[in-house]
């Protein structure tokens, strides 16, 4: 039985939105951003915070590969594609964990 290396990369983005005005243009920005990330970096996004404030929201970000150097690469451009792209959303501050689950091969019955 060989090893299998997983590497999940958690990220955690805090975002304050100035322009916003209600709850609908929070959701229209988180949907449009959240589609974007997903399609340029094939990540998974969800707003996991802050959903009753409509000028801040916290998302959370996560990324599987066989590498942690490629998941700090991916967690790296999306970190620098909000900044670029995203100028109605200011980025607070964000966190990165890189977790690694039990390595043990495929279970096979």
């Amino acid at each position: 039985m060989s090893d299998m290396a997983m590497t999940v990369g958690l990220c955690r983005v805090w975002l304050r939105l100035p322009a916003n005005h209600s709850l609908k243009e929070k959701r229209q920005v988180l949907k449009s951003l959240s589609a974007r990330l997903h399609n340029k970096f094939n990540i998974s996004v969800a707003e996991v915070d802050d959903q009753d404030r409509w000028q801040m929201a916290s998302l959370g970000i996560s990324c599987v590969s066989n590498s942690d150097r490629h998941v700090h690469q991916v967690l790296s451009a999306v970190i620098a594609f909000i900044q670029a792209e995203r100028p109605d959303a200011e980025l607070v501050d964000y966190q990165v964990e890189l977790v690694h689950p039990l390595r043990v091969g495929p279970l096979l019955g």
